[in-house]
């Protein structure tokens, strides 16, 4: 289960600039089969159901069928990957655990010990864990860019490799101490708007230390405020590597045409750049779910996705999208399995 950093490959193999490697990957992005979704669309229509009876299964479905090239799909193969970086900031007290807390983890994902490592065995998904030096914290970012350009190209990287060419489903997930805070930052500069809006409890920080969070955020977006224009530069100054590294698996998959649920607020922001930074990057991906936390809702608004479950999750590690699983594999079975009004010898209305 745990796998340790690989090398880089193309497009960020050896580069200094992770910048322009991460628009150079956006620049050729392949889109869905319209031929499958024509067909599975068609399918759909005659299936023994009313007209959009089973709401937005049929939709998944669809979209699913577009992005693997095949009318009648069913889902085999999905994976979790789940990428762990420590911040700088995290030293400032924006969360309620301490920096540690982020290996302790990681060994608890190892271990098998976690809820990702429960939800990915009851739905079916190999999952990975990618630990990226740990030991070594990006830097504080109300004071300086948290990762230079050669530290954001192997991050992204890492995500880049972490992708399995043979998936037929995406999820990644997070663990690292003080990431709400960097997705808040991140979420500010990519849509504007005041830091408190963008700016939760996170691991469940309230009153002086939510307050405390949130002029942090503050002193960030001031620091590097000539410089966020452009998403990728944004990613690089505000990000953290876990966050790089669920960029650069989101963008790989979308290279794969390999469909991606989404997961919550941290893995939102990160995705967030790359829509950004080239608008339709993220067709390929759904919601899986909308947290607790506020500013979740809030994004997945800005980006114009739905999310397809609402339990009050606010746990990441990518659990609530590998929940979602679920409703796709619902979805899909129906599309694929039922039978057509003449297969099943149903007069049609």
């Amino acid at each position: 289960m745990m796998a340790e950093p690989v090398a880089s490959s193309a497009p960020f193999k050896g580069t200094e600039d992770g910048i322009a490697a991460l628009h150079a990957a956006l620049a050729t992005l392949p889109g869905p089969d319209p031929e499958a979704i024509a067909a599975a669309t068609h399918r759909d229509a005659f299936l023994t159901k009313p007209p959009g009876a089973l709401g937005r299964l049929e939709e998944l479905a669809i979209w699913y069928a577009g992005w693997r090239g095949t009318a009648r799909p069913r889902l085999a193969a999905p994976q979790v990957v789940i990428f762990a970086g420590n911040h700088g900031v995290a030293a400032r007290g924006v969360s309620a655990f301490p920096p540690e807390v982020t290996a302790q983890m990681v060994a608890n994902f190892a271990a098998g010990g976690a809820a990702i490592n429960q939800l990915s065995e009851t739905f079916g998904a190999a999952m990975t864990v990618h630990p990226i030096d740990l030991d070594r914290p990006t830097m504080d970012f109300t004071a300086q860019p948290a990762m230079s350009g050669a530290e954001l190209a192997a991050a992204l990287a890492i995500g880049w490799n972490a992708v399995d060419p043979k998936a037929d489903l995406l999820i990644a997930g997070e663990m690292g101490i003080g990431n709400t805070t960097s997705a808040s930052a991140i979420a500010a500069a990519l849509y504007g708007g005041d830091a408190a809006g963008w700016t939760g409890r996170g691991t469940g920080v309230g009153g002086a230390a939510l307050e405390a969070k949130t002029r942090i955020v503050e002193e960030a977006l001031a620091c590097h405020a000539g410089a966020l224009g452009d998403p990728a530069e944004v990613l690089r100054r505000l990000g953290g590597r876990e966050l790089a590294a669920m960029a650069g698996a989101i963008l790989r998959a979308r290279h794969l045409r390999i469909p991606v649920i989404l997961d919550g607020f941290i893995c939102s922001a990160a995705a967030a750049v790359l829509e950004r930074a080239r608008q339709g990057a993220l067709d390929h991906a759904v919601a899986g779910h909308v947290s607790r936390e506020a500013a979740h809702g809030m994004l997945l608004d800005k980006l114009g996705k739905a999310p397809l479950l609402s339990l009050d999750l606010r746990l990441g590690e990518g659990s609530g999208a590998a929940l979602a699983i679920g409703v796709l594999r619902g979805a899909l079975a129906c599309h694929s399995g039922m039978a057509s009004f003449e297969e099943a010898g149903v007069s049609a209305g």
